[in-house]
């Protein structure tokens, strides 16, 4: 049984089969840039790794968490979540209301148009194909106790989509 897994996972002789994708620069050094089973692939064929934009977007002060959508889909969106540090910042700077919660901010102006910032900046790492057209701002966190990541704090990205359907769906003119 031991053989039969390492010969599945030995490609031609050459390859170890990690279900990581990567690419080559110029200088031929390989770069991680996800997870074969995490790639999204629109429906224009275009093969696009959730992990940069997501990366990048997570380490703006403002945001909690970030999921890239996209698989089957026309374009690229992105589904995120506030930090509750940030937001408690940024409306102190801004002379919102004092203890607004994420949900209270969800359709916010100034803070859409601040995010939307984030998400061309983050655009600007990828290309036209793969940048994020439209996001969504959720009143909750994912969490592990909601499901939403893994011990690891790793997405769980069925049980998103599953409970946010109806966001991820109005993003693509859709739904509600």
């Amino acid at each position: 049984a031991i053989r039969r897994q390492r010969q599945m996972c030995i490609k031609d002789r050459e390859w170890f089969a990690t279900g990581d994708v990567g690419e080559l620069d110029a200088e031929g050094y390989l770069s991680i840039t996800g997870r074969k089973k995490d790639l999204l692939i629109t429906t224009g064929g275009k093969n696009v790794a959730p992990a940069p934009l997501e990366d990048w977007l997570r380490a703006h002060p403002l945001v909690g968490q970030c999921m890239v959508v996209g698989d089957a889909r026309p374009y690229i969106t992105a589904l995120i979540t506030l930090e509750a540090d940030g937001i408690g910042h940024w409306c102190r700077m801004r002379k919102k209301k004092e203890g607004s919660t994420p949900a209270d901010l969800v359709d916010d102006a100034d803070l859409r148009e601040t995010l939307q910032r984030a998400v061309d900046e983050a655009n600007k790492l990828v290309s036209r194909a793969e940048s994020i057209r439209r996001f969504a701002v959720l009143p909750v966190d994912f969490t592990e106790q909601s499901g939403h990541l893994t011990p690891s704090l790793k997405l769980r990205r069925a049980a998103v989509e599953r409970d946010f359907a109806a966001e991820i769906e109005g993003l693509y003119g859709h739904g509600r």
